[in-house]
C-alpha cells in the first residue's frame, strides 16, 4: 500500500466518505436503537419512581445485592432518579456500544483487507495509515454523535442536563476505547472474524474485571474496576457527581492503544497478521473432505472463544445468585427485577431469569456472526472454488447453517449448565440448578431465528446480510421499550425474544417455541432457494 502523503494518511477523507456510504443504513439504526433504549428506560423510571422514598429503597436493594452490583454496577447516589434510571443502560449499554465500535473498525480494516478490496485501493493514492485512520474517524464520529443525541434524548425524558451529558460521554468513551482495541486486534489476526472474536474476548475480560472490582468494595469500586474501560464508563457517575475527569483516562487509553495499532500495522505485510497461522495436521484432509468438516474447521476457533467466555461468566453470575436471600421479601427489589428483565416470581428466580435472558440475546449475536461467514467466504471467492468441486450449493449452505445453529445451541447449553453449577454449588446441591439449564435451552429457538434471518438474506439478497445486525438491534429495542410504551402484543410478538420463557420458575410453553422453529424452517428454506438460483459470487 502506498505510503505517499503526510505520514501515509493520503486518501483518508475519501475512505471516510466511502465508509459512511456503506454504513448509511446500519449506523442510523444502531444510533436510533441506543437513543430509544436510553430514553425509554429514563421515561419509565421517571414515572415509576417519582417519589424519593421508593427510589432510595430500590437503589439500596441493588447496592446491597452483590449479584446485581456484579451485573449492572453500583448506584452511587441512591436518591438520584437518573442514577437509578440508567443503571442497566450504563453497563449493558456500554457492552453494546463497544460491540458497535469493534464492528465498525474491523469492517473497514481487516475485513476489507481479507476480501482484497483494500489491496485494490492501496494501488491508488491511498496512504498506508489511511484505512485505519478512516476507521478510527468513523468510529469516533459515531461515538460523538451517540453522546450528543443520547444526552438530548435523556434531557427530553426529564433527566438533568449535566448528568445526561456525562452519561452520553461515558458511552462515547467506551466506544473510543474499543475502537482502539479493535485497531490492534485487526493487526494481529489474518481474518476479520478472528479480529472481532479477539476484541470481544477482551470485552468479556474487562466486563468481568469490572464486576469483580465493583463487588470488592463496600461503598466504592475496587482497583480491578480501574483496569476496565467498562468500569471507566460507570465511574463517570452520571447523575451522581458527574466526574468529568474520567474522560482523560479514556482518551489516554485510546491514544496509547490506537498508537500501538498504527505501530503494529507498520510491522506487517498487507493481507497478513502478526500472529502466525498454525500449520494444520497432515491428517486434516480427512476432516476437510466434506462441506460440514470444512465448515467446522472454519468456525471452531470462534466457537471455542465464545464457549470459554459464556461458561466462565455464567458460572460467576450463577454463583452470586445465592446471595439474594436477604432481599426475598423486598417488594421494591421484586419490582426492580421485573423492570430489569426478570419476571415477578421469587427474587432469586427473577434474577436468574434476567441473566439467562441477557445471555439469550448475546448468544444470538454468535449465530449472526457464524452465518454471516458465508458471505465472507463468497466475497473472498473461496466459495466459488469450493463449488467448482463436487460440492453442491445446498450442501455448502447447510453445512455452515448446521455449525451456526448447533454452535448457538451449544453456547446456550453451556450458559445454562455453568449457571446451574454456580447456583447449585451455593444453594446446597446441583439439583437446584437444573431448571436454570432448561430455561437457557428454551432460548435456543429465538436465537435460531436470528441465524435463519442471516441465511435468508444471504440466499436472497447477499448484499444486505449486514442488515441482520440492524434487525438484531431492532428486536432488542422492541423487547426493551415495547412494554414500557405499552405497545400491542401483536407488535411485541414481532421480536423472537418475546416468545422465550422468562424462566426458571415459569412453565415452558411449547407452542411459542414450535412457532419459532417454524419461522426458522421458512427462513432457511428461503435461503436455500435463493442461493441455488442466483449467481456466485455476487459482489
Amino acid at each position: 500500500m502506498s505510503g505517499r502523503g503526510a505520514g501515509g494518511y493520503t486518501g483518508t477523507g475519501a475512505l471516510v466518505r466511502l465508509a459512511l456510504r456503506r454504513d448509511r443504513i446500519m449506523l442510523p439504526v444502531w444510533l436510533g436503537a441506543f437513543v430509544l433504549s436510553a430514553a425509554g428506560s429514563a421515561g419509565a423510571t421517571v414515572g415509576l419512581y417519582a417519589d424519593a422514598g421508593p427510589r432510595i429503597q430500590a437503589a439500596q436493594a441493588i447496592n446491597h445485592t452483590q449479584s446485581l452490583v456484579a451485573l449492572y454496577g453500583r448506584i452511587y447516589d441512591p436518591a438520584s432518579l437518573g442514577a437509578l434510571a440508567m443503571v442497566k443502560a450504563g453497563s449493558l449499554g456500554s457492552v453494546a456500544v463497544a460491540l458497535l465500535a469493534v464492528l465498525i473498525v474491523v469492517r473497514h480494516t481487516r475485513a476489507e483487507e481479507e476480501t482484497g478490496r483494500l489491496e485494490l485501493l492501496g494501488a491508488t493514492a491511498v496512504g498506508r495509515r489511511a484505512p485505519l485512520t478512516a476507521a478510527f474517524v468513523l468510529s469516533a464520529g459515531t461515538s460523538g454523535a451517540l453522546a450528543v443525541v443520547t444526552a438530548a434524548s435523556l434531557v427530553a425524558a426529564g433527566l438533568p442536563a449535566a448528568g445526561s451529558l456525562a452519561f452520553g460521554l461515558a458511552w462515547a468513551g467506551v466506544g473510543l476505547a474499543f475502537a482502539a482495541v479493535a485497531g490492534v486486534t485487526a493487526q494481529l489476526t489474518r481474518t476479520g472474524r478472528a479480529a472481532t472474536g479477539l476484541a470481544l474476548a477482551v470485552l468479556g475480560v474487562v466486563y468481568v474485571l469490572r464486576a469483580i472490582g465493583d463487588t470488592a468494595g463496600a461503598t466504592g469500586p475496587g482497583w480491578l474496576t480501574w483496569l476496565s474501560p467498562i468500569g471507566w464508563g460507570q465511574q463517570f457517575r452520571p447523575y451522581a457527581g458527574n466526574r468529568w475527569w474520567v474522560l482523560l483516562i479514556t482518551l489516554g487509553f485510546t491514544a496509547v492503544v490506537g498508537a500501538a495499532g498504527y505501530a503494529l500495522a507498520a510491522r506487517r505485510d498487507a493481507g497478513a497478521g502478526l500472529l502466525a497461522d498454525r500449520p494444520g495436521r497432515a491428517s486434516a484432509g480427512a476432516t476437510l473432505g466434506t462441506p460440514l468438516g470444512l465448515a467446522w474447521r472454519l468456525h471452531r476457533a470462534t466457537l471455542a472463544a465464545w464457549a470459554i467466555g459464556v461458561t466462565l461468566s455464567a458460572l460467576l453470575f450463577g454463583n452470586v445468585a445465592t446471595n439474594l436471600s436477604g432481599f426475598a421479601g423486598s417488594s421494591q427489589a421484586r419490582d426492580l427485577f421485573g423492570r430489569l428483565g426478570g419476571g415477578q416470581q421469587a427474587l432469586t428466580q427473577a434474577y436468574l431469569a434476567a441473566v439467562i435472558g441477557i445471555y439469550g440475546v448475546l448468544v444470538s449475536a454468535y449465530g449472526i456472526q457464524a452465518a454471516a461467514r458465508l458471505r465472507t467466504e463468497e466475497v473472498s471467492t473461496r466459495t466459488e472454488a469450493v463449488l467448482a468441486t463436487a460440492t453442491g450449493r445446498r450442501s455448502w449452505l447447510l453445512a455452515h447453517a448446521t455449525v451456526a445453529l448447533l454452535g448457538t445451541a451449544l453456547l446456550l447449553a453451556l450458559t445454562g449448565a455453568a449457571a446451574a453449577v454456580g447456583y447449585g454449588a451455593g444453594a446446597g446441591g446441583l439439583s437446584q440448578g437444573w431448571p436454570v439449564l432448561a430455561a437457557a435451552l428454551a432460548h435456543v429457538p429465538a436465537a435460531w431465528v436470528l441465524t435463519g434471518l442471516v441465511l435468508a438474506l444471504y440466499g436472497l439478497a447477499p448484499r444486505l446480510v449486514t442488515l441482520a445486525w440492524a434487525g438484531y438491534a431492532g428486536f432488542v429495542l422492541l423487547g426493551e421499550l415495547g412494554p414500557l410504551l405499552r405497545l400491542r402484543q401483536a407488535v411485541l410478538d414481532v421480536s423472537p425474544f418475546t416468545h422465550s420463557p422468562r424462566g426458571p420458575g415459569v412453565p415452558i410453553a411449547a407452542v411459542p417455541l414450535l412457532w419459532l422453529l417454524g419461522v426458522l424452517a421458512v427462513l432457511v428454506g428461503a435461503g436455500l432457494v435463493g442461493f441455488t438460483r442466483r449467481d456466485v459470487p455476487v459482489s
